[in-house]
């Protein structure tokens, strides 16, 4: 079974736990906008409105303009295809009244980008369509069924986030081997997507932006591109990284501290705050199992970093990791309003999840993001967890 119908078979399986009777994906020109949601599935360009309808006893269909169905027809993927010339609506109605489904899942969502592929327009165009039947009164959001296909991760889809920390861990080695005193960010970035590039692969999230870098305490964090900062001797060089190879991606944090010309180990403050974030991380790990919600993860990381006498961390402690950097769904969430209902998750076995914070300093940015597998009784680290910190001499 590859890697599509092992999704597609998930989603049947999926639809009857949250009571559904039937998921419908609903896109137009999705070169210009497609649901988040078609990349579970397979790879697919529309052109025409095209329906696509899951349920729950494993039948999945296809409804699509008369010229995109051909492409559909050979992944291989659906039980049905179906065509239109005129207008979608009148087949798309005759479809449904053979289901006859109750609940009608579909892609809407007011917290989760990766669940709210549905756009406004099609929603309307949508309740036209069924205005006079009743299944316009059987649509109900899907989120916590998009949110649950998404999240977990299916033997294939882990092998393959595997190896993108693999390769996203190589180059964060090589960069180490890279580092001196005078190297500047701007060449540090165009470094690490030669390297990326060279292996087949991609950076995660956008090359303006991918790598994050940090060289001292001068340098902007956030979400930034890299600026004309240089590696100092007597300064922490950070850096956020990851890999998209084969769909999926990677996102891991890595920090160093270049020596000074006297000095052979970091100072003890510099120390402090890495073991601090490291114990933080190791902490929150810990108390990972199937059942926990998101939300008490995040606390007891914040709870460390504070004890340690830094202060709390501005974002959330981690993210999912899938075939988007941040794949939407449950994650240690702390409970604040901006992040909606998402802290109140419950975390699953198959769930791949960042772990992430760190400390400004005076000597820079000490920050660490490593990957966990949440499995039947814990979790399991995907790639080696940074242990110490590294040295630029």
């Amino acid at each position: 079974m590859d890697l599509y119908h092992e999704k597609l078979h998930q989603a049947s399986e999926l639809l009857a736990a949250h009571d559904l009777d039937l998921w419908l994906i609903f896109v137009r020109e999705t070169a210009e906008h497609t649901d988040p949601s078609l990349k579970l599935l397979g790879q697919f360009s529309f052109t025409w409105p095209t329906a696509i309808m899951v349920t729950r006893s494993g039948y999945a269909l296809a409804l699509t303009g008369l010229g995109d169905d051909e492409a559909v027809r050979r992944t291989g993927l659906f039980t049905d295809i179906r065509t239109y010339t005129q207008s979608i609506g009148p087949e798309l109605v005759r479809l449904l009244s053979a289901y006859d489904p109750q609940r009608i899942g579909i892609n809407i969502s007011r917290g989760d980008v990766s669940a709210d592929g549905l756009t406004y327009g099609m929603y309307l165009n949508l309740c036209d369509y069924l205005a006079d039947t009743p299944y316009r009164n059987r649509l109900v959001s899907a989120e916590s069924f998009v949110a649950a296909l998404r999240s977990r991760k299916t033997p294939q889809e882990v092998a393959r986030l595997r190896a993108a920390a693999d390769l996203g861990l190589r180059i964060f080695t090589a960069v180490g081997d890279f580092l001196r005193p005078g190297v500047s960010e701007r060449e540090v970035a165009a470094f690490v997507q030669a390297q990326t590039n060279a292996c087949g692969a991609t950076t995660a999230w956008d090359p303006a932006h991918c790598p994050g870098l940090n060289a001292g305490p001068s340098s902007p964090w956030g979400h930034v591109g890299p600026s004309d900062e240089i590696v100092r001797p007597g300064e922490i060089f950070h850096m956020d990284f990851g890999v998209k190879l084969n769909d999926y991606c990677s996102d891991h944090q890595r920090v160093w501290y270049c020596l000074r010309p006297n000095e052979d180990k970091p100072p003890a403050e510099v120390l402090h705050a890495f073991n601090a974030v490291k114990a933080a991380i190791q902490n929150a790990a810990a108390a990972i199992r199937p059942g926990v919600i998101g939300w008490e993860i995040d606390a007891i990381a914040r709870q460390t970093i504070t004890a340690a006498g830094y202060p709390e961390y501005p974002h959330a402690l981690g993210h999912q990791v899938g075939r988007a950097v941040h794949d939407g769904g449950v994650g240690f969430y702390p409970r604040w309003e901006r992040y909606g209902d998402k802290p109140y998750g419950t975390i699953d076995a198959g769930m791949v999840l960042t772990l992430e914070l760190g400390v400004r300093t005076r000597y820079g940015y000490i920050s660490l993001e490593e990957e966990i597998l949440v499995t039947a009784d814990g979790y399991e680290w995907i790639g080696q967890p940074q242990e110490e910190l590294w040295l630029i001499r």
